[in-house]
């Protein structure tokens, strides 16, 4: 019985393998045989998630024939493969990917690190701060207080508490978008959020656009589902989206929905500005594409001068094109899993309904201490404090990047979380192989992507600040001095691997 759950195809695997771009050896540097390239190659997909574990690989000749390399090459590499605990075969059965005894196995998201590890690693790769206080501990004392009528009750809203529906419609009216509380869902973070919409929108093989680099949490959410994710390109630095591109893709792609981040742009910090924003809705509006704008990052201004554009749905008054997410996870803490979804009421509706099949709601406990927050004006202070801190941590990574790796390329967001670096001409996804072993965990770029691009670029948040940062970017030079002398491809497997 085959031991493998699902197949790569030779010709995605040469795309992927093509993708890992590496530095022009310098003087005395010895590269590699070519079969320990491809090896090594296979290994960092495996360990990065891209490639799954229990994949069946391409036949030897097959693969061979699209990376254009000779047979034994191929054979040789997964020879080396199953030495190294990465691959196992079985006659008639054919080969599949596998880990060494161990090592976790690899994760498709970047899931936080856990906190017993976090004394021996510098964590970069969740972009999220520790909790603000006093007031996470007074929002759920204060919730305490108005939970006892709740508890009476079975405790289930699928649409969500209507104290917290109210509030939420009350602060998009303030914004200049009057809003009705039926047209507000408060779901399980934003990512319970975009779930919800993909399966009511995006059944399985429907085309789905994206920004590309994009969230890479939401892209794995999307493949999960079984999406066609058709990416659109940013243009360069901050400068953001590409209207002529995506009036393209959305007239001869003609994706069911789209995905943007328009506030400080997850992973490149880019702000779109009002004429952007117009424009991405009559070209999602005449194309028949229902448009999703993640707004998690929208409070998140760094810079004291940085003037906010209109909301995304303030062009669609109709609202039959734009849905909105927002969520309490980056502006206040990832671990208040609140996030809302605000669309036609319609919409709203079949959401709810759906949802009966899902989580069928969000917890009450979480409910009550966002509405105290925005209730109190405890948020307000709390973000006050929170973008503070994240414009602390920008300047003091950006310094120490600056300072440590002077070749990497860069431009400073004015808000947000995350910094999207171009990382000289290096590898990405070896960076963050070489960070394991010397101490520092950081994201590369090609998990921002589709089909490997992006190979040279990490994302590097606004976590740490002060020494920490300034150790960070000591680690990451490491690392990178690592990957020139090719240090991060001898074929062994690092020590620890965090998604």
């Amino acid at each position: 019985m085959a031991q493998w759950t699902s197949a790569m195809g030779a010709a995605q695997l040469a795309r992927l393998l093509n993708s890992q771009q590496d530095r022009p050896a310098g003087p005395g540097t010895r590269r590699p045989p070519a079969y320990r390239a491809l090896a090594d190659g296979v290994r960092l997909l495996v360990l990065e998630g891209r490639v799954p574990v229990a994949a069946r690989l391409p036949a030897e000749r097959e693969l061979a024939l699209a990376l254009s390399v000779s047979r034994t090459t191929v054979a040789a590499a997964y020879e080396a493969l199953r030495a190294e605990g990465f691959l196992e075969s079985r006659r008639g059965a054919g080969s599949w990917t596998a880990v060494p005894a161990g090592n976790p196995l690899p994760a498709r998201g970047l899931e936080p690190l856990p906190p017993e590890a976090l004394g021996s690693l510098i964590d970069l790769g969740c972009a999220a701060l520790p909790a603000p206080e006093p007031w996470l501990t007074r929002a759920v004392q204060g919730a305490l207080e108005e939970l006892p009528p709740y508890a009476h009750t079975h405790g289930d809203y699928p649409a969500g508490l209507p104290a917290l529906r109210a509030m939420i419609a009350d602060r998009y009216t303030a914004r200049g978008i009057p809003t009705m509380p039926e047209q507000i869902m408060v779901t399980t973070g934003a990512m319970g959020a975009i779930d919800a919409i993909c399966h009511l929108f995006a059944g399985r093989g429907e085309r789905v656009a994206v920004e590309s680099p994009s969230y890479a949490n939401i892209l794995q959410l999307m493949r999960e589902a079984g999406a066609r994710l058709v990416p659109v390109a940013m243009a360069e630095g901050l400068t953001g989206w590409d209207l002529d591109r995506w009036r393209q893709v959305l007239r001869e792609a003609a994706p069911r929905i789209a995905y943007i981040v328009a506030d400080f742009h997850n992973p490149t910090g880019a702000l779109a500005d009002d004429d952007q924003r117009r424009k991405l809705v009559e070209a999602a509006r005449s194309a028949g594409t229902v448009l999703i704008a993640d707004e998690t990052m929208t409070e998140l201004w760094l810079d004291d001068d940085v003037e906010m554009p209109r909301p995304v749905c303030a062009f669609d008054p109709a609202g039959s094109a734009v849905i909105t997410v927002g969520s309490a996870s980056k502006a206040f803490w990832a671990g208040l899993r609140i996030g809302w979804v605000r669309a036609a009421p319609d919409i709203i509706r079949s959401l709810v309904s759906a949802r009966a099949y899902a989580d069928l709601g969000t917890p009450v406990l979480e409910q009550l201490a966002v509405n105290w927050l925005f209730g109190t004006g405890g948020w307000e202070q709390a973000v006050q404090v929170r973008r503070a801190q994240a414009r602390e941590n920008r300047d003091a990574l950006v310094a120490a990047v600056r300072r440590e790796l002077p070749g990497w390329e860069f431009e400073v967001p004015r808000g947000g979380l995350t910094l999207w670096v171009r990382t000289g001409g290096l590898s990405g996804s070896r960076i963050a192989e070489a960070g394991e072993r010397v101490g520092v965990r950081v994201p590369s770029g090609p998990r921002f992507g589709v089909d490997g691009a992006f190979e040279g670029y990490v994302r590097l948040p606004f976590t740490v600040g002060g020494a920490v940062a300034e150790e960070a970017a000591t680690r990451l030079a490491a690392a990178a001095k690592l990957v020139e002398s090719g240090g991060s491809g001898t074929g062994e497997a690092p020590r620890t691997f965090v998604a």
